[in-house]
């Protein structure tokens, strides 16, 4: 329900303009029909299929996000500096990396 929601929500929030081009982006089509297969096989009864190919979709169409989560993260008054250990010992955090902007 949640998926369906986020789907409905995002055209109010950024424009169906808009959200139709960064699916409909070439780049993006391969996680843009994973997210969907996903969907589909939830409703479909297949819950933790589709939640992975669903999650796998999630990470294709958003990948690009995560350096500026893991930059958010840091910047964290309190907790930032245990995140980015935490990062850091995972192999997540990339200091010195470039903006995919």
């Amino acid at each position: 329900m949640g998926n369906i929601l986020f789907l409905i929500g995002l055209p109010f929030t950024i424009g169906p303009q808009k959200t139709l081009l960064f699916f409909g982006r070439r780049q993006k089509l391969r996680g843009t029909a994973a997210f969907a297969a996903g969907i589909l096989l939830i409703l479909f009864r297949w819950a933790l299929i589709g939640f992975l190919v669903e999650l796998y979709g999630i990470l294709v169409l958003f990948g690009d996000f995560l350096g500026t989560l893991v930059g958010f993260a840091r910047g964290v008054p309190v907790v930032g500096p245990y995140i980015g250990r935490l990062l850091d010992a995972v192999g997540v955090g990339r200091r010195g990396g470039e903006l995919p902007v």
